[in-house]
């Protein structure tokens, strides 16, 4: 008979493949002229975020399923507002490359993810570097030349998109690191998307205003509701999908659960786009990429394992039971029971976090730092 707890494992894991492949491949076709033909990506990107924060906002005003944090102007203004200004830009570069390349290019694309973190961590003084890490570095970006060398239909412009909005992702991971911890905010992934969702959603309105406004007054686009809705429902469902992955599995279940996703994606892209057919080259060069990376993450597991004092290293299973009874603490409590305990806080924030920016946004503050920073890294995203 098998295991409950396994079973349930497994079972996220699935839903969290099952979705990620599914946002990245609809958005492909919704956005993509040969088929449903929508080529706004700032315009569904806005939809993403008016819908996340919509039922943000009633979760936790109108249902109470989460209490808001104690978020004050100047916390929001120089915290809230930037990290906001840079997810909406990742978001925003990263829809528009599905005009301009193949979902299997972009992922191989995404493989940069972890070189551009380190680098922009390096910039700003938050990590130190490395000669391992550099070498890992090197490797990766030699993977990804060889694979955009051997690419059939390469796009200059698509490219550039896409490498900009890995970059605005790593800025953003950064200053979140730099910023929420620092105030030691912690946020669920609910109250993220209350926070974060609306303010994207208002630093888009300026390049959509200027360059999707008007196109839509003159062509003939078709908007279709239901589409338009379940592509939203399934970005909002990644974001909880990962939360219940991060506390139900360990750093290398993880791993192998991105890795497996990763060639799933690039195998149905090709089937379901005919017209993205990928070459040898295109694998090697993508295979390699991903040894650079799967070694990167295992130093950094390596590392934090080592800072880790021996009281600290608990079992695997004990450190999961452990996850979830905090989780409780995410629930809403009313007045009169907070007062008498409270729902205690956190360690963590809402850094960390780099999952797949199909997902609006995800964070989590009661997970471990390896498993955050391992279903961050094999992400790459919208």
């Amino acid at each position: 008979m098998i295991n409950k707890t396994l079973f349930f494992t497994y079972f996220y894991l699935f839903v969290y493949i099952l979705l990620s492949s599914g946002v990245i491949l609809y958005n492909k076709w919704v956005l993509s002229p040969k088929y449903f033909n929508f080529p706004l990506p700032i315009t569904l990107t806005m939809i993403h975020m008016g819908f996340s924060g919509a039922v943000a906002f009633f979760l936790v005003r109108v249902f109470k399923v989460v209490s808001p944090v104690k978020m004050t102007f100047e916390i929001y203004a120089t915290c809230v507002i930037p990290i906001s200004a840079f997810f909406a830009s990742s978001l925003w570069f990263g829809n528009t490359a599905y005009l301009h390349i193949s979902v299997a290019f972009i992922q191989m694309l995404k493989a940069l993810m972890p070189v551009a973190t380190f680098l922009v961590a390096v910039i700003c003084g938050t990590d130190k570097a490395r000669c391992d890490v550099f070498f890992n570095m090197l490797l990766v970006s030699v993977g990804v030349v060889i694979s955009s060398y051997g690419e059939i239909h390469f796009n200059v412009v698509g490219t550039v998109y896409q490498v900009t909005g890995i970059f605005a992702e790593a800025l953003r991971l950064v200053l979140t690191q730099v910023l929420l911890q620092k105030k030691g905010l912690n946020l669920n992934p609910i109250t993220s998307l209350y926070y974060i969702a609306p303010c994207s959603f208002v630093f888009l309105f300026v390049p959509w205003y200027l360059l999707e406004k008007p196109v839509m007054e003159v062509s003939q686009i078709q908007f279709n509701f239901w589409i338009f809705f379940s592509n939203a429902l399934c970005a909002l469902a990644l974001n909880f999908s990962i939360f219940l992955v991060i506390g139900r599995t360990g750093a290398v279940t993880i791993r192998v659960a991105g890795v497996l996703k990763d060639w799933i994606l690039i195998a149905l892209s090709t089937v379901i786009f005919p017209e993205s057919a990928i070459t040898w080259l295109n694998i090697i060069g993508y295979a390699i990429a991903l040894c650079g990376v799967v070694m990167y993450n295992y130093i950094k597991v390596r590392d934090v394992r080592a800072s880790q004092s021996p009281a600290e290293i608990i079992p695997d299973r004990m450190t999961k039971d452990w996850k979830f009874e905090k989780r409780s603490s995410d629930l809403y409590v009313p007045d009169d029971v907070s007062n008498n305990g409270g729902s205690g806080g956190g360690n963590g924030s809402l850094s960390d976090m780099n999952f797949d920016e199909e997902a609006p946004l995800i964070s989590s503050s009661r997970v471990s730092h390896i498993g955050r920073m391992q279903l961050a890294n094999h992400a790459t995203g919208k």
